[in-house]
């Protein structure tokens, strides 16, 4: 019997990998990470949402280049100054969507 072919997606909130990376003080080599969604999950699409903020230009690039969709969203800061993307939002629709349009 053939095995039927998986079309999975990860959607990945980025700020709060990152801060869990932080806190754990790991480094995460993206490239390797997404190889390892593909490999252990068969992820097929792995979506991260994150905040756009210009002098982070080369992170995204090589996040692109490594096999993530990147979906932006525009942040603002919060009275110290921190920036906040909230993707949560996005992160649903974009869930929603992909669903409906019976995209895996």
């Amino acid at each position: 019997m053939k095995k039927k072919e998986s079309n999975n997606f990860a959607y990945i909130d980025g700020a709060n990998l990152d801060k869990a990376i932080k806190e754990l003080r790991w480094s995460l080599d993206y490239k390797r990470f997404r190889i390892w969604l593909s490999e252990k999950y068969d992820v097929k699409k792995a979506y991260i949402f994150i905040g756009l903020i210009s002098k982070y230009k080369n992170l995204y690039t090589y996040l692109q280049k490594s096999g993530f969709t990147l979906i932006f969203k525009e942040i603002i800061y919060d009275g110290t100054g921190k920036p906040k993307g909230n993707c949560d939002a996005d992160f649903v629709l974009q869930a929603v969507c992909d669903t409906y349009e019976n995209k895996f």
